[in-house]
This record gives C-alpha cells, structure tokens and sequence, in this order.
C-alpha cells in the first residue's frame, strides 16, 4: 500500500519521517514482513512529499489505507507539522 504525504518545506524532515515511519508500524493490521518505507518521494511545488510504503493483507487494505493517511494528520498537526496546501504569490505592478 503506498500513501503520500506533503510537508512544508520549513518542517523538521527527520523528525516528519520518523512520525510517518511510527504511524504505519504502529497500525496492527500492517505486516512486520517486509518493513514499512518511508521516503522522500519529490521536492514538490508547495511541499516536501513523503512516499510511505507498507505492505497489508488484501482484504484489509482499504481499512489500512484509511487509518494511516487518518492517523498520519493527527500526528503531523500534534508535532505541529503543517500539510500545505498549493499557493501562489500575486504580484501587481504599476
């Protein structure tokens, strides 16, 4: 199962990983075998995009998938990790 999460360039990337890597082992219905991946997936336009890969059982996958991008938020905004959101800068001139 892989999920993606954006942080903002100005978080703590170490510190962001290490969450996403502590929300998807903790889940119980992620297998140990193979271990879960956290990587940076891209430098994105708004953010820094994290690619999380675990690996469930096939009938648990939606359940896994929906309590991992759930549980990923909670804990990014309790470490006050913020997900960005696409921004763009007007500048008017004269």
């Amino acid at each position: 199962m892989d999920c993606n999460f954006g942080v903002s360039y100005n978080a703590d990337l170490l510190k962001a990983k290490a969450i996403l890597q502590e929300v998807a082992e903790k889940n119980p219905l992620v297998l140990k075998d193979p271990a879960v991946y956290v990587g940076v997936e891209e430098h994105g336009e708004s953010a820094v995009v994290f690619h999380v890969r675990s690996w469930t059982n096939t009938e648990n996958y939606w359940t896994v998938m929906d309590q991992i991008k759930e549980a990923a938020k909670l804990a990014l905004d309790a470490e006050g990790i913020s997900i960005p959101f696409p921004q763009v800068d007007v500048h008017i001139q004269k």
